[in-house]
């Protein structure tokens, strides 16, 4: 066995997301690949469709299979949707505090680069918005256009209390204790959180999958280590955040799509954002923090209109 294959063995994702994501999958229209990244990085990609691309990047803690009931609408574009790394089916790679931002980038720009894309469409959800808005800002030559779903650290946003006490020492580890990844503690945190316990109900199959992702140790890791990245115990932590004069600085059309219940903040908050940003536009849509699972066609009809 070679020293790769030895890595890959060591750090193999467990059977049960992978058992979810064969089920997720079996007699859809979107399909499942790896390619191979840098120094052989395994990335597993979901795509559906064909024409202009949209690379979609999914939130903190949720793989790209979570994004399926958006992209079995989104129809006349190429919509690719990765796990990030670590998470899903995608081996991890080191991503260090101190230079997470860069290490992101740098891992997108080498996945556009294997894919070859020039250019593309950045479709990004929560934490998947601000890795969309750090590659917009060092490489806006590659974005013809930027989608942002519910972007969290943004100026005027707060951070769910579930979230901070997550990030806080002893209260977290006795919370993980207390409520292991379940159907019911899937649910309930989909209710605090994200404000869509209801339209998730209704995707048995996404409840599985976040199940499974929070059992799988690579996955937990990835999405612990980037959750601390973001939220301390008094909120989303100021290194974290996107300062005005970034948002400034994104010159692409930009379309930010934002929740009447977002829990991130009201209406009024999404309209400053989109303030900021100079070529930007605002859809408000009757949902919370993940609208294509209650809203999946008119959220795919509005990202298709901005694409098209």
């Amino acid at each position: 066995m070679s020293s790769r294959q030895q890595v890959r063995t060591q750090q193999s994702h467990s059977a049960e997301i992978r058992q979810v994501y064969e089920r997720l999958l079996t007699g859809a229209s979107v399909r499942s690949r790896h390619v191979e990244v840098g120094a052989g990085h395994r990335v597993h990609l979901l795509e559906q469709g064909a024409g202009p691309p949209v690379v979609l990047l999914h939130g903190t803690g949720n793989p790209a299979g979570f994004l399926l009931p958006l992209l079995h609408e989104l129809h006349g574009v190429r919509a690719i949707a990765p796990d990030r790394p670590g998470v899903g089916l995608s081996d991890p790679i080191n991503l260090p505090a101190a230079r997470y931002r860069e290490a992101a980038v740098a891992w997108l720009d080498r996945l556009l680069d294997t894919l070859e894309l020039d250019t593309t469409t950045l479709l990004g959800h929560s934490g998947g918005a601000m890795w969309a808005m750090w590659y917009a800002l060092a490489h806006p030559d590659r974005i013809r256009r930027l989608v942002l779903l519910g972007p969290p650290a943004v100026p005027k946003t707060r951070c769910p209390l579930p979230l901070r006490l997550a990030t806080t020492p002893v209260v977290g580890q006795l919370l993980s204790r207390l409520a292991p990844p379940s159907p019911t503690s899937i649910l309930r945190f989909a209710h605090h959180v994200a404000r869509e316990k209801e339209p998730l109900a209704r995707h048995p199959d996404l409840v599985d999958l976040l199940v499974a992702a929070g059992r799988d140790p690579i996955t937990d890791h990835a999405s612990k280590a980037e959750l601390r990245l973001f939220v301390s115990p008094f909120g989303f932590r100021r290194r974290s955040r996107l300062r005005p004069d970034e948002l400034r600085q994104l010159a692409m059309p930009t379309l930010l799509i934002w929740g009447e219940s977002e829990p991130l903040g009201g209406v009024s908050v999404a309209e400053a954002v989109t303030d900021l940003i100079p070529h930007a536009r605002l859809e408000v849509l009757p949902t919370g923090h993940g609208p294509w699972l209650g809203q999946p066609t008119r959220t795919a009809a509005t990202v298709l209109e901005f694409v098209q």
